[in-house]
C-alpha cells in the first residue's frame, strides 16, 4: 500500500469520526427522544387498558334501564329520582350497597310505589323493576284538580294536561288542602270515601260515564252523601259511600246492582231520569 493511499484512509476515517464527534449532541437528543417516544407509548397502553376498565366499572345515568315505568308518566322518572336522591354518579360497580342505593332513590319517587328488584351487570349496568302508582281520580281544589291513587296519595300534577285529567273522574266538595307533599296521603276521611266509592264502582261507573263524585249533605244525620254525575249530566244520588251505609238505606251491594242496570239502558241510549239510590225500589 502507497503512502498516498495510507493518508487517503486515514483522512477518511477522521472526517467521519470528526463529524460523529461534532454531531454527538444532536444523535444524543435523538436517542433520547426516541427512547421517551417508546415509553411513553408503553406507558399509555397500559393507562389505556385501566381507562377502559375503569370505565366498565363504573354505573352512569344512562347505563341504567327502568321497567315498568306506565304511559301516563310523561315526566322523566329517572333522571328526577337520580337528582332528587343526590347520588353522585358515576357509581362503582364494586360497590358493596349499590343495589340499595338505587332502590332507595326509586323508592323515594312519588310515582314509585314499590320497588322490585335491582340487578346489575358487566359491564356497567343496571335495571331496575318498579310498581308505580295509578292515578283513579282527581280532586278539585282552589286554582286546580290534583291527581290522587287508590290509597289517595297525592300525585305529580306536572304530569298531567287539561286532556289527561280529563280522563278521570273529578272529586267535588272537599274542603281540605293536602296534609302532605307530592307522594303522600291526602289525609282526609271525605278524600278516602270519595275514592272507596270510585275504585269500588269501577266496572259499572265506566259504562255509566261517570265524570264527577259530587260530596252533598247527608239527610238527616252528619255524614257524607255522594252525587255521581255521569255523561250527558245525568245525576244519580248514591248516598253513603261503601261502608257508611245508615239505617233504611240499601246497602252498596244493591245500589251498585241498581247503578249497573242504570248504566246498561244508559249505554243503549234509552231515556234515564235522574235516580235516588238511597231509597228501596
Amino acid at each position: 500500500m502507497s503512502e498516498h493511499d495510507t493518508e487517503s484512509q486515514s483522512e477518511h476515517s477522521g472526517s467521519i469520526f470528526g463529524l460523529i464527534w461534532r454531531w454527538r449532541a444532536i444523535l444524543g437528543a435523538g436517542v433520547i427522544v426516541t427512547a421517551a417516544i417508546f415509553a411513553g407509548r408503553v406507558a399509555w397502553e397500559k393507562q389505556r387498558e385501566g381507562v377502559v376498565r375503569n370505565a366498565a366499572s363504573l354505573l352512569t345515568a344512562d347505563r341504567i334501564e327502568l321497567i315498568g315505568v306506565p304511559p301516563w308518566i310523561t315526566t322523566d322518572l329517572k333522571w328526577q329520582a337520580l337528582r332528587n336522591a343526590s347520588l353522585d354518579m358515576p357509581l362503582p360497580l364494586d360497590a358493596p350497597d349499590l343495589e340499595r342505593q338505587l332502590a332507595r332513590a326509586f323508592d323515594m319517587h312519588p310515582w314509585v310505589r314499590r320497588v322490585e328488584r335491582v340487578e346489575t351487570s358487566h359491564p356497567a349496568a343496571a335495571v331496575v323493576h318498579l310498581i308505580c302508582r295509578e292515578p283513579v281520580a282527581m280532586v278539585r281544589v282552589e286554582g286546580g284538580l290534583l291527581a290522587v291513587d287508590p290509597e289517595t296519595i297525592l300525585l305529580p300534577s306536572e304530569d298531567f294536561s287539561a286532556e289527561s285529567a280529563s280522563k278521570y273522574p273529578v272529586i267535588d266538595g272537599v274542603s281540605t288542602s293536602p296534609r302532605g307533599p307530592v307522594g303522600s296521603p291526602w289525609g282526609d276521611p271525605t278524600v278516602d270515601e270519595a275514592v272507596n266509592l270510585i275504585t269500588t264502582l269501577a266496572p259499572e261507573a265506566n259504562r255509566f260515564g261517570l265524570i264527577e263524585c259530587r260530596r252533598v249533605p247527608r239527610e238527616g244525620t252528619a255524614g257524607n252523601w255522594w252525587e255521581l254525575v255521569g255523561s250527558d249530566e245525568l245525576v244519580v244520588l248514591f248516598g253513603s259511600a261503601p261502608g257508611g251505609s245508615v239505617a233504611g238505606e240499601p246497602s252498596a251491594a244493591q245500589k251498585i246492582v241498581r247503578l249497573a242496570d242504570l248504566a246498561e239502558l244508559h249505554a243503549r241510549g234509552e231515556r234515564v231520569d235522574d235516580i235516588d239510590l238511597t231509597k228501596a225500589r
